[in-house]
Order: C-alpha cells, then sequence, then structure tokens
C-alpha cells in the first residue's frame, strides 16, 4: 500500500546532509512495511537486522561502537558483504538493542556515506536506556493511514486527486456523497495497515468485512496492552490501561456535539494529576495517545497558556477508538454515533491534521464556548470547529470572532466546500482534512 511518507524517505537519501534516520511511531502504523519498500525500490542491496528477532545480532554491538568494527561483525553474522558507498542498512525494532541506538552518533561522525535507516518503537527509542544521539540523526514521524492514503489503498485514487484539488475545480455532488460514504467506511476501519489490508481485501462483503474488522482490532487493542505491561512494570500498567481504555466514556461524557476535558477521578480513586501524570505521559510516548491542551485566551504563544492538568486525551487511530467504545458500524455506516457523535469526529479532525503535520493544536473553552482546536502558523491563532453533521451552528465560533477577530477560520462538516466572499472563512468537508496542506488553509 501507498503511503505518503515514502517521498521524505526519497528526501532524505538524495540529502547533502544526510544523518542516519529513525523513523517514530507507534506499534503497527507500517514502520517496517516502508522501510522494506523502500530499500527494494531505491536501493540496489539492502541489508535489513531486527534486533527483537534475532538477539544475537546484540553481539556486534558489545565491544566497540565503532562503525567499521560494528559492520564486520554484522558481516560475519549475516554472511554478507557491505558496499559503504551505495547499500542501505536497516536497524529494525532498534529499542530491542540500546548500543544500536547510541552507535548512530558515531555512524553519523565516522562513516557519513553510509546510508543508515532504522525504526523501532517510541518507548524503547525515547525512555529506553540507550544514550539518545542527539543532533546526530534525522527523525520521521509515522502515523496510521489518513484517508487520502486509505482512499488508494482502495483504488480510488483519482477520488483523492479531485478532493486534493477541492475548490479549485468543480466537484459534483456524486462525488461528494462518494467521499462521505467512504470515510464513514474510514472511521469503521481506521488507518492501522493491517486493519486497512484486510478490509481491502474483503470489502465486497461488507457486513462481513466489518466484523474481520473489528475482530483484528480487538487482537491488535491486546498487544498494546501486552506492550504496556512489558514496558511499565505492573502496578503502572494497571493505571496507564485504565486511562487507554477510560478515553471514549472519557471523551463522550458531556452527552453532546462537545468532547469532554479529562477527568482523573474517573480512572481511579482519589484520582489526582500527579498520581496519574506519568501514565499520561507513557501514553504519549508510545504514541497511542494524543494530548490536546485546553486554554481559555489566544496570548501567543498558546504553549504559554496551557495547564499541566487542562487538557484532552484523544486516541491516535479512530479506528481503534470505536472498536474500544464498541461502537457498532452499521450504525457509523448510517451515521448514526449516539453519544459518541461529536467527539469521534473530532478525534478523527485531530488524526488527519497530525498526519500532515498541523501540531501542536490546542482547544479553547471559555465559560460554556469551545472551539475544538486552535492552530497558531506564523504568529496568528487560526480557530478550527468541528461538527459531525450539516447543522452548522456555530455559537462558541461566534463568541470566538467577536473577542479574538482572527483572520482565517476553518469549518470542518458533511456538507460541500464553501468559501466566504472575503475568503476568512474556510467551510470544508470532513473528508478533506488531510489535504490541508493542498487546501492554501494553513500555508
Amino acid at each position: 500500500m501507498k503511503r505518503l511518507a515514502y517521498s521524505q524517505l526519497e528526501a532524505w537519501k538524495s540529502s547533502k546532509t544526510r544523518k542516519p534516520l529513525i523513523i517514530n511511531g507507534a506499534r503497527q502504523v507500517g514502520k517496517t512495511y516502508i522501510l522494506k519498500e523502500f530499500a527494494n525500490q531505491a536501493f540496489k542491496n539492502a541489508h535489513y537486522f531486527n534486533f527483537e528477532k534475532d538477539p544475537k545480532l546484540n553481539d556486534a554491538f558489545k565491544e566497540s561502537l565503532n562503525p567499521k568494527d560494528i559492520l564486520r561483525l554484522l558481516s560475519l553474522i549475516s554472511k554478507k558483504q557491505f558496499n559503504i558507498e551505495k547499500d542501505l542498512i536497516i536497524f529494525d525494532e532498534i529499542q530491542a538493542c540500546p548500543q544500536a541506538l547510541t552507535s548512530l552518533k558515531y555512524f553519523n561522525e565516522d562513516m557519513p556515506n553510509l546510508p543508515v535507516c532504522s525504526a523501532g518503537s517510541l518507548l524503547g527509542v525515547h525512555l529506553g536506556e540507550a544514550s539518545f544521539p542527539v543532533g546526530k540523526v534525522t527523525q520521521m514521524n509515522m502515523y496510521p493511514m489518513n484517508f487520502e492514503e486509505f482512499l488508494i489503498a482502495l483504488g480510488e485514487e483519482g477520488l483523492a486527486n479531485a478532493i486534493k484539488n477541492i475548490g479549485e475545480l468543480a466537484f459534483p455532488e456524486a462525488l461528494h456523497s462518494k467521499a462521505l460514504d467512504l470515510l464513514k467506511q474510514y472511521f469503521i476501519t481506521g488507518g492501522l495497515p493491517e486493519v486497512v489490508s484486510l478490509y481491502k481485501d474483503e470489502r465486497e462483503h461488507q457486513s462481513r468485512a466489518f466484523e474481520r474488522v473489528r475482530e483484528l482490532q480487538s487482537e491488535l487493542y491486546n498487544n498494546y496492552i501486552a506492550d504496556m505491561a512489558k514496558h511499565c512494570g505492573k502496578v503502572n500498567a494497571m493505571h496507564v490501561e485504565r486511562i487507554f481504555r477510560s478515553i471514549p466514556s472519557q471523551l463522550g461524557r458531556n452527552g453532546d456535539d462537545t468532547s469532554a476535558k479529562f477527568r482523573f477521578k474517573d480512572v481511579i480513586t482519589n484520582g489526582r494529576y500527579d498520581r496519574l501524570a506519568g501514565p499520561i505521559s507513557w501514553l504519549e510516548a508510545a504514541g497511542l495517545v494524543y494530548k490536546v491542551p485546553i486554554v481559555s485566551n489566544t496570548n501567543s504563544p498558546l504553549s504559554a497558556q496551557t495547564k499541566d492538568s487542562s487538557f484532552k486525551l484523544q486516541m491516535f487511530d479512530v479506528g481503534l477508538l470505536g472498536s474500544i467504545a464498541d461502537l457498532s458500524p452499521h450504525r457509523i455506516m448510517l451515521s448514526d454515533y449516539g453519544t459518541f457523535k461529536g467527539y469521534f469526529v473530532e478525534n478523527y479532525i485531530l488524526q488527519s491534521l497530525m498526519s500532515i503535520g498541523i501540531k501542536p493544536l490546542y482547544c479553547w473553552q471559555e465559560g460554556k464556548s469551545e472551539v475544538e482546536f486552535l492552530y497558531e502558523h506564523h504568529g496568528e491563532v487560526i480557530p478550527i470547529e468541528v461538527k459531525s453533521g450539516k447543522n452548522l451552528r456555530a455559537k462558541s465560533l461566534g463568541v470566538f470572532m467577536q473577542k479574538y477577530s482572527p483572520k482565517t477560520r476553518v469549518k470542518y462538516s458533511s456538507l460541500p466546500y464553501k468559501m466566504s466572499h472575503d475568503g476568512s472563512l474556510y467551510s470544508l468537508p470532513l473528508y478533506s482534512s488531510c489535504f490541508a496542506h493542498d487546501s492554501r488553509v494553513f500555508v
């Protein structure tokens, strides 16, 4: 399946200041797949080493971190010769060998011509025992597949291109309806590549395909829970799991179209921020949740207006969110989300914008008014409102406008594209959110 991150790998390969590359991301988002695809397409020879699958590879890093010594030992282990000018070296699951992570510093300093790529769990890479090679590596983030990648995977590249040019070329109602229908399918599958691949293969029998999707999502969820126990200890893992599992009920607590602020007492008895700050940070570091700080004013920088204990937690994948919430695929296809409606679509917009680098995002709340997201770009604060349906009454955005008079406003809904006469308000269809870089909204 085509991943848009592939172009970043091509740019890295041709860079004159190339450093060893680390691909960061939660488990199951496709890091290994894209590295192997890159190796097959862009290099004549590539050498793949998986430290989790083959622990004896660690021996190559025990005595020395000199790249020549490491390559000599890896050559003996793999029984292959390396061309340091033309071959690609891939270190996968690098968190399983802390010395390998540290060695990237010396590959950068002593062997800059050798292309070295690595991938690993965010947990092990940033919270592990290794000395992280700050300034000596290039880091690249990978996320679950966004809606554009989902369309391409399903053979709908023409529709994806049409959405990319929305606002410039005619976009018929038939295409709008088709895009909304496919978006609902994406709400069910989410963007984990294994899930999308399963749905792609079985979508001719849609009901059964959705059942299989939910079964696989449940299995993947259990794998994430097992990771928690493995990396953070029994007691901490219990708190981490409770937080992770509570996200749907936390977000849906308001029972309307707005998502709720995270409430600590809903997780553990006598819950307080200081007791849960560590587990929440753990989930963030693992790439499994996104923390959206809540602010009450727009003074720049927005990061200075936040409070540690005031935020929302969103799930990293909308499909997994629906699975944990036990939200029926049938109801999603009918656009009937019950009390989950507002925050479910809000989570999708957050996931989409994150995937194209629109971050960090904040939430504005003052009194009973709320704007789902704020994005600070070149000193301008852009309010982003999310509507799950076609009812566009936006009292909160009106309050925000009167108080702060933003130059640019964005509103996502189920309605077609429309721009105000003065060019200040972009009314965008939900399915276009991961194409924001092409709609001139945030540029």
